[in-house]
């Protein structure tokens, strides 16, 4: 059974991989966010709730102590979120690393030019592939609310294929990522609809 942390866990994709990993696994999870008030408790005997800011380097290190897995869906100061989250897994040993970024932080969206707008998130890329962790980046295209699970990959320096893939999609690869070990790691993939 996998311990799993989820950073960023009141998010639209975080609360979806969240009813995945506990419909599909018997993993026990983590929801770390800033204001704990905003999420319920889905599943008390599974589930703890740890308010903290991801800049919080204390706070942080003592939620990922027992940990065996980190999943990060966050926004805002990313770089300095990365920096934070790669220094308090290496005072704590923990490797595991799933992170969520953006389609086109490489350039890599045939016909679109993504400009500053993505640079926290070009900027944390570069940070956590520059760690010694076992990471996965993932590249999403655009949120879709459909029922189905069909995506396809791409791998870093490969042109990404489609724009959208739906947050199913994306809750499968992450549970699979957080759970399979070695699977992906120090990748960084591109996420788009099959």
């Amino acid at each position: 059974m996998k311990n799993v942390l989820i950073l960023g866990a009141n998010g639209q994709l975080a609360r979806n991989t969240t009813r995945v990993f506990l419909r599909d696994t018997d993993a026990r999870l983590t929801l770390y966010l800033r204001r704990a008030s905003r999420l319920r408790n889905p599943d008390p005997k599974r589930v703890t709730i740890v308010e903290g800011d991801v800049l919080d380097r204390t706070r942080l290190e003592a939620t990922m102590k027992g940990q065996d897995v980190v999943y990060a869906n966050l926004s805002g100061a990313m770089r300095q979120q990365a920096e934070s989250i790669v220094a308090a897994m290496n005072a704590t040993g923990l490797k595991r690393l799933v992170f969520i970024s953006s389609m086109g932080i490489y350039g890599e969206v045939p016909g679109e030019r993504y400009g500053s707008m993505l640079d926290p998130y070009r900027d944390s890329a570069a940070r956590i592939e520059a760690s010694n962790l076992d990471y996965t980046i993932l590249r999403p295209g655009w949120f879709t609310q459909d029922d189905e699970i069909s995506y396809q990959i791409t791998q870093k320096g490969q042109p990404f294929k489609g724009h959208d893939v739906s947050l199913n999609s994306l809750s499968d690869l992450i549970v699979k990522l957080a759970l399979t070990p070695g699977m992906e790691s120090r990748h960084s993939l591109g996420v788009s609809r099959r």
